[in-house]
Order: C-alpha cells, then sequence, then structure tokens
C-alpha cells in the first residue's frame, strides 16, 4: 500500500531547498523501496497569488489524505501589505490547526563539524543535543478575542489572549516526558508563572503529568531566565517543554547555538504522529533565488518524518548519516562556512547528500 506525502514548497527559497530534499527522498524510497507517492501544492504567498488564499480548500483537502506534509517557508515583503486575515503565514497557522499539529518538536544539535560555525566558544556548545517541544496549536496565536480598538480618548490599542486549556497543557507535557524517557530523562518546563494566569495553570498541569513519570526529572525556568541559561550554559536541558509563544522564541535563539537556523528541522505532529515537516528557518526572501541557500534542514526534515510518521528509523539514520559525510568533506553553504572548508550553492549541497546517501 502506498504512501503519500505532500510536497508544498511554500515562498521564498522555500522551492529551491524543497528541491533538495525531494532528491533525498526519491533516492530514499527507491534505494530502501519505501513505496511513498509524493504530490505537490502551494500554500502561503504562492497561493494567494493562484486562489487569492493562503490555504485552498482543496490543498487542505489533500494535506488531510496525506500520510505526512513536507514544507519549505512562508512569506515575502510581496504580501506584508494585503489584509492581515489572509497574509501567508495565516496559511501556515490554519493547516495546523486544522490538522491537530498540537506537538512540535525542533532538535537543536550541533554537528561536530560546525563546533566553529557557532558564535558561542566551542567548549560550550560541543556535544549540544536539545530538543525543544513547542505547543503549536493553541496560547497567544490562536486566542481571541485579538484586534485593534479605539480607545474613549480617541487613541488606538492592539490586543492579543493567551488561553490555554488543562487539556492542552497536559497532552503537550506528555510529548515532552514521553521524548525524555527515550533521551536524558530531563525535562525543563519553561512559563512565566510569576505574571502570567496562563503559565500559573501551565505550571500546576505539567507537575500533574511530571507524576506519570517518576524516572523523568522536572525542572522549571522562567522564559527570561531560560534564554539566559541558554547562552550561558545550554548543554543543561535535555527536552524543555513550553508554551506556542515561548517555544518560538526559544528555538530560534537555539538555532543559533548549532551554528546556524538552516541546520534546524521540525517536525510538528497529531495524536497518532501523522505530521507536517519543516526546517525551523523562515522564507529569506532577500536571498530567494541567489542559489546559495541551506537545504540541510529541510533535508533534515525529511530524515524526522521518516523516523515519527513512517516509523523507518534506519533510513532516517542514512539520511542523517549522509548529510555528517557531507560536512566532513568540508563542503559549507555561506550560512555555516568558515576558513578552510569548500563553500557551495542549493544544489550542489543538494548533489552532495544524494551522491553521499547512494553510496551508503
Amino acid at each position: 500500500m502506498s504512501k503519500q506525502i505532500l510536497i508544498l514548497p511554500g515562498d521564498g527559497i522555500g522551492p529551491e531547498i524543497m528541491a533538495e530534499a525531494v532528491k533525498v527522498l526519491e533516492l530514499a524510497n527507491s534505494k530502501y523501496s519505501l513505496g511513498f507517492e509524493l504530490s505537490h501544492d502551494v500554500i502561503g504567498g504562492a497561493a494567494i497569488d493562484k486562489h487569492g488564499v493562503p490555504l485552498a480548500d482543496e490543498t487542505l483537502d489533500r494535506a488531510r489524505a496525506a500520510d505526512a506534509v513536507l514544507l519549505g517557508a512562508v512569506g515575502g515583503p510581496k504580501w506584508d501589505k494585503i489584509d492581515r486575515d489572509i497574509r501567508p503565514e495565516r496559511g501556515l497557522l490554519k493547516i495546523r490547526a486544522q490538522l491537530g499539529l498540537f506537538g512540535n518538536l525542533r532538535p537543536a544539535i550541533l554537528y561536530p563539524q560546525l563546533a566553529d560555525a557557532s558564535s558561542l566558544k566551542p567548549e560550550v556548545v560541543a556535544g549540544l543535543d536539545i530538543l525543544i517541544v513547542r505547543e503549536l496549536t493553541g496560547g497567544i496565536y490562536f486566542g481571541s478575542p485579538r484586534g485593534v480598538r479605539e480607545l474613549e480618548n480617541g487613541e488606538r490599542q492592539a490586543y492579543d489572549t493567551l488561553p490555554y486549556s488543562e487539556s492542552e497543557i497536559r497532552r503537550i507535557a506528555r510529548v515532552g516526558f514521553d521524548m525524555a524517557r527515550v533521551r536524558g530523562k530531563k525535562v525543563c518546563s519553561v512559563d512565566k508563572a510569576n505574571v502570567l494566569a496562563s503559565s500559573q495553570l501551565w505550571r500546576e498541569i505539567v507537575e500533574e503529568v511530571a507524576k506519570d513519570y517518576p524516572d523523568v526529572e522536572l525542572s522549571h525556568m522562567y522564559v527570561d531566565n531560560a534564554a539566559m541559561q541558554l547562552v550561558r550554559a545550554p548543554k543543561q536541558f535535555d527536552v524543555i517543554v513550553t508554551d506556542n509563544l515561548f517555544g518560538d522564541i526559544l528555538s530560534d535563539q537555539a538555532s543559533m547555538l548549532t551554528g546556524s537556523i538552516g541546520m534546524l528541522p521540525s517536525a510538528s505532529l497529531d495524536t497518532n504522529n501523522k505530521g507536517m515537516y519543516e526546517p525551523c528557518h523562515g522564507s529569506a526572501p532577500d536571498i530567494a533565488g541567489q542559489g546559495i541557500a541551506n537545504p540541510l534542514a529541510t533535508i533534515l526534515s525529511v530524515s524526522m518524518m521518516l523516523r515519527y510518521s513512517f516509523n523507518l528509523g534506519d533510513a532516517a539514520d542514512a539520511i542523517e548519516k549522509a548529510v555528517s559525510l557531507v560536512l566532513d568533506q568540508g563542503l559549507r553553504t555561506g550560512d555555516i562556512w568558515s576558513q578552510g572548508c569548500t563553500k557551495v550553492g542549493t544544489q550542489e549541497m543538494g548533489d552532495a547528500v544524494v551522491a553521499a546517501l547512494r553510496n551508503l
């Protein structure tokens, strides 16, 4: 029986990096007889240009029918001035919500070959392996009411709402604890419980869930301290579990510990591990079309897809090994380049991973 994968390249550098990831996926498909069938559609700005909305109903239906979705990135200045309700990012939020992709896994792993690419000293980040588990379909990005209103004095006021229910917190906490059980058995729950009511409930529910995981050590940290500790001593963390807003910010911060956000994949999963897989970085419109974007985060997202949605650990391991072998060869895109290495473009990097995977 075939397995359906929907490809959504998106905007900016999305189509460039996706082309390389698809080459790797197609080779893995044939090399390991995986039985995947790939289809393609549009989302974000590309969908606005084609359909007038950032996520067409037919695209959403195809995503629901697929076993997994592979996404590039969305957005760009071309669509910055249109109504906020139909901007490219709204398509991304909608597909996450409609598919129930509540659990976002963002690994921050420093490849030893890239220790010099990190902005921190090598001894601070060497051996770094953090997993940020971010709640993805609740919180301030989805809360209501929200909007802009005029006060009695004529001044405009913008407002957003940050709601979390017990069930939303409980299910993402369980993801964090489950992941920690197969890693370093430590969970750090990040919140702002000293000032936010939503964070106070968050902490209470996480502590309740922790009782079911006596083998996992739980700690709590305020988000401002967590941001500082990620720079001061990042290797103290194993699994970080946090809400939508804090996870968005902290995972981008953690990306720089690894040398470049261009190295970070992500998985967004539902309760059955059906997922959407995408790089953590954005559409980078400033370098779109130049052939210099780093495709490795998208290629590594393919590896996460094979591992989490299809339970194909051997094939996932092979892709990750191929990436490591390419780094051993000294090949670098501009974002991770350093003296003594060979600077390559998007397609060259993708071709090198394909060659390494073919030879394994």
